[in-house]
């Protein structure tokens, strides 16, 4: 059975999240305490959402989170990330949290008090300049598993080689994925059937070594 994901606030944060999630079997949950917000995700199939504040109990009560595999906790506070984090593990019973922090110093703190992964855009971005890697072609970054894998934005620059070939026809490096496929206002769940286009947004899976060579291969002219 594949898991139970619960993605509380964040709005385009959930929006990707869950539409590629979903198109890969997952059962997922969205909280968010704008209204407005969440008249928007409850536009995508197969998505329950919840509207509250996630760092409530009785908001986590109500949205059935009990025994869920993970939760993904994306409100710009760093302090409600971590009440989140706490009440679904310690309350809730949830087997895996994810907390994104917007300071880098509260990182390991976040590890201290039981977080399982700690997500800081700011520490994966300043990790990219220090290695000079392609960095306008770079739009996000964010480190998964402990840092051991990344999720990265890029853009198909126009004129790549890339154009117009299928992803089955494209030699990534291994350990590298294509997760989805940003076109205009669309949200894409890939296979090896895609054909790429110049401008598509690319969100990379990649593990190991192959990093520099996957962004590479993807914007190459």
């Amino acid at each position: 059975m594949k898991p139970r994901v619960i993605l509380i606030e964040g709005y385009d944060e959930t929006r990707y999240l869950a539409k590629s999630l979903i198109g890969n079997g997952y059962k997922v949950t969205a909280i968010n305490e704008d209204i407005e917000k969440c008249k928007l995700l409850a536009g995508i199939s197969n998505l329950r959402v919840f509207h509250g504040d996630g760092s409530k109990p009785f908001v986590l009560d109500d949205a059935d989170v009990y025994d869920a595999d993970i939760a993904v906790a994306m409100s710009p506070f760093d302090d409600a990330n971590l009440v989140i984090c706490e009440l679904c593990k310690k309350k809730f019973n949830i087997k895996k949290t994810v907390a994104v922090v917007s300071d880098p110093k509260k990182t390991d703190f976040f590890r201290t008090m039981g977080i399982d992964s700690v997500v800081c855009a700011i520490s994966a971005i300043s990790n990219i300049i220090e290695q000079h890697i392609l960095l306008s072609d770079i739009k996000t970054v964010m480190p998964i598993g402990e840092g051991h894998a990344e999720v990265i934005q890029i853009s198909v620059p126009e004129n790549a080689k890339v154009t117009g070939q299928k992803l089955c026809d494209i030699d990534l490096p291994k350990q590298a994925i294509i997760g989805c496929v940003l076109r205009g206002s669309r949200t894409l769940v890939p296979h090896g059937q895609t054909t790429l286009e110049s401008g598509d947004g690319l969100i990379l899976i990649v593990a190991g070594p192959n990093k520099e060579a996957a962004i590479r291969k993807l914007t190459a002219k």
